[in-house]
């Protein structure tokens, strides 16, 4: 009897233990099938494949793990064409930007040497409080004057802080009045998650009010390498010089570029690095391949060689997952335009650049559609250079961009001789 109560214990055991094993496998079937359903990166077959995933968290804005692992506190990737995201990671967190400040400072360097307010030669006479400035710099002494392009050099290449408080002296009279044009910028370009109390990160923290976010980070950088891409000859130079000339005489002093991809990257074409023991290890990189170009934001690495890492990762997502369309100028139909009251009867329509536009893993440019369009009325007089109208394009019907047309000549207004040459003409000709 105590045989049998025990041969039924164990097959009740069994049973408890086999349905235990049923309901765990289901449980897992279900589970792993909900995942899959989500996001199907572990299952992806290409890194192509897991791009897919990644593409829809960033443009949801949905924060999940995924297969690039950053352990940055906070990361951005932006396709600078269009400004789109392509990756975020607690991209509008105000974190403090330590040395990629210098971005805004060489932006409005740039701007004043387009607006020809300064020139790359014109000498730069150092302050003692610019000399004075401690953290990574090129020692520069009080009375010492560099020109605008050495001390340029010294900011990109070598992260001056010295040089770059020189240059802010030359350019707003004052550090303070600079800064007030670098917050004036930042509002311009939407950076709403910034605040500027240097020009240098130098010192910085948010309880300063120094801060900037990945995306705002991504705004600027995009901004000064699209509008000013001369900035790559002095980002991109891994090793240079400059010479001290004071009163002790000529010393060579040699500099040498913080961001390391530029040795090791394809493509890169900038931009800057910084670290403080409060902001840990940032970077913003840009890169360009195939009319493709990117702008990819580390803050907060907890290491130095990790930002440049997970910056690598983030241009290669972005690499491949997006490819370049391009239409150019000759392969664009334009007719010429009646204009009334000209000397001539007719306009001839120019459009000066070739479009581009950088698509995603989920668009094709067989959805692109092209529209052309004039003003109703052209009037003379008008002027070569002259906007007649419009090339717009669309993908799945929404705008993606636009190509201004202009006139590609001068027509003054007619004079009596005109009509009556063109009378004469019609005569003849009718």
């Amino acid at each position: 009897m105590a045989f049998l109560n025990q041969r039924n214990e164990n097959h009740t055991s069994v049973l408890s233990s086999f349905r235990i094993v049923i309901a765990s496998l289901l449980l897992l079937s279900v589970t792993g099938l909900s995942i899959i359903a989500t996001c199907p990166v572990a299952f992806a077959s290409s890194f192509a494949d897991r791009g897919l995933c990644f593409q829809k968290t960033a443009q949801e804005g949905v924060e999940t793990n995924d297969t690039l692992n950053l352990t940055a506190k906070a990361a951005v990737l932006i396709e600078n064409n269009s400004g789109r995201i392509l990756y975020e990671k607690s991209k509008d967190t105000e974190l403090v930007p330590a040395s990629i400040t210098k971005i805004m400072t060489l932006l409005l360097i740039f701007e004043a040497l387009e607006k020809g307010k300064i020139s790359l030669e014109d000498p730069v006479s150092v302050s003692n409080y610019a000399a004075q400035m401690g953290g990574s710099q090129v020692f520069l002494e009080p009375g010492e004057t560099q020109t605008v392009h050495d001390m340029i050099k010294c900011i990109s290449i070598a992260s001056a802080n010295d040089a770059a408080v020189a240059m802010a002296e030359l350019i707003g009279g004052s550090e303070t009045s600079f800064v007030k044009m670098m917050n004036q910028k930042a509002k311009e370009l939407g950076m709403v998650h910034t605040n500027f109390k240097n020009c240098n990160g130098l010192d910085d923290s948010i309880q300063s009010g120094h801060y900037s976010s990945a995306y705002d980070v991504a705004l600027m950088s995009r901004e000064l390498i699209t509008k000013h891409p001369e900035i790559s000859k002095y980002s991109t130079v891994w090793m240079d010089e400059i010479t001290h000339k004071t009163k002790k005489g000529e010393s060579q002093f040699g500099l040498t570029n913080t961001n390391k991809l530029i040795r090791t990257y394809n493509g890169i074409t900038g931009l800057k690095t910084g670290s403080t023991s409060k902001a840990k290890y940032c970077l913003s990189a840009t890169a360009s391949r195939d009319g493709i170009s990117l702008t990819a934001v580390i803050m907060a690495a907890p290491d130095h060689m990790v930002r440049f890492t997970q910056a690598a990762a983030l241009l290669d997502y972005g690499f491949a997952n997006c490819s370049s369309y391009q239409e150019k100028i000759d392969d664009i139909p334009l007719k010429k335009q009646r204009i009334l009251g000209g000397s001539k009867d007719y306009v001839i329509p120019r459009i000066e650049k070739n479009f581009y536009y950088t698509l995603t893993n989920k668009e094709s440019a067989d959805n692109i559609k092209r529209k052309i369009s004039y003003h109703k009325k052209i009037t003379a007089p008008i002027k070569e250079g002259q906007k007649i109208g419009t090339v717009t394009y669309l993908l799945d019907g929404k705008k993606i961009g636009a190509l201004p047309i202009h006139s590609a000549e001068t027509i003054k207004k007619a004079s009596f001789p005109d009509y009556l040459q063109k009378t004469f003409h019609k005569f003849l000709f009718s």
